[in-house]
């Protein structure tokens, strides 16, 4: 399960920023997952519920998740397209030449502090 180390990383990020803005509290953290990023969103908030527990900065901190579509790229006609729902084939020109534009990310979006 990877989403134990991301949210380790997600963490580190935090103390960070908590430590630059000298914050004693996040209250929540709202994270974008790309839906192609292999990342599966119950299981992030499941290991973040249980690490983010054990950190006195975290300790009751939310995570949300707002997923972030996959959009791919068609070289072809140069036309963007759902990536899940057609793959790598472009569904308006039928071209392989294509790539994906966004989806596979996870992010920071938003921290939220109560201070």
């Amino acid at each position: 399960m990877h989403e134990l180390g991301i949210v380790y990383h997600i963490i580190d990020t935090l103390e960070q920023v908590a430590k630059d803005n000298e914050l004693t509290h996040i209250d929540s953290v709202t994270m974008e997952v790309g839906e192609v990023s292999a990342v599966i969103p119950d299981y992030l908030t499941d290991c973040w519920a249980w690490a983010s527990g054990k950190n006195e900065l975290l300790r009751g901190c939310r995570m949300e998740v707002e997923p972030l579509p996959a959009v791919t790229h068609c070289d072809g006609c140069g036309e963007d397209y759902p990536t899940v729902a057609h793959g790598r084939i472009c569904p308006h020109c039928g071209s392989e030449r294509t790539w994906l534009v966004k989806g596979n990310e996870i992010n920071i979006k938003e921290i939220s502090v109560s201070e």
